[in-house]
């Protein structure tokens, strides 16, 4: 007998987050990403590995404060001076942390495969930015914040990274430990009342 396909740390929440989806009258759309491959990166941003690093992924990493980058399927993250968070498809774990290993050589890297730690939930259609607001204190104006743009941060009373995607209408991703996100779907379900038509 097959295993049973593994379920994200939201599973037993995905119908709640479906219905407010229903009930906001396409203002609002909540899902769970689940399994997104997640690695933080540690590496001196002006030695030689980053540019090796850039090359065997076919992305720079980013070096503007709270910006993205993308390439295919990969995004970095700006996370710190020396601190990217690279998110992909899942599984793709250990391929990615090895190619960044070997690019890098001799020089020091830190690649720490932080997948299981977190889930993503996604956050997106016209009220996304002023659900987000009512727990966020980030201007999450589109001049302010708009898209290619990420940022450590407190959701209600979460910390999170929250990513802009790469269109106005894609909305959010927000990157919650996974032992923290029940509570803040619970939380953003409560926020979200004001905007259902059926609460």
């Amino acid at each position: 007998m097959a295993d049973p396909a593994p379920r994200g740390p939201l599973a037993q929440h995905t119908h709640r987050l479906t219905a407010a989806t229903r009930a906001s009258n396409g203002t609002l759309r909540l899902a769970e990403i689940p399994f997104l491959t997640q690695l933080d990166i540690r590496l001196d941003p002006k030695g030689p590995a980053a540019g090796a690093v850039g090359l065997a992924l076919d992305l720079h990493l980013p070096t503007q404060p709270n910006t993205v980058a993308r390439a295919g399927h990969l995004t970095a993250l700006w996370l710190g001076p020396d601190e990217w968070l690279l998110v992909a498809p899942p599984g793709g774990e250990r391929h990615l942390e090895r190619r960044i290993r070997e690019a890098a050589g001799e020089e020091p890297v830190s690649v720490t495969d932080v997948s299981a730690q977190h889930t993503t939930l996604l956050v997106s259609g016209p009220r996304a930015r002023d659900l987000l607001a009512h727990g966020c204190a980030l201007d999450l104006h589109p001049r302010a914040f708009g898209p290619g743009r990420c940022a450590r941060t407190r959701l209600g009373r979460t910390q999170a990274v929250l990513i802009a995607r790469d269109t106005h209408r894609a909305g959010f991703w927000v990157l919650v430990r996974s032992s923290f996100a029940t509570y803040l779907t619970d939380w953003l379900l409560d926020a979200a009342t004001e905007y259902l038509r059926d609460a």
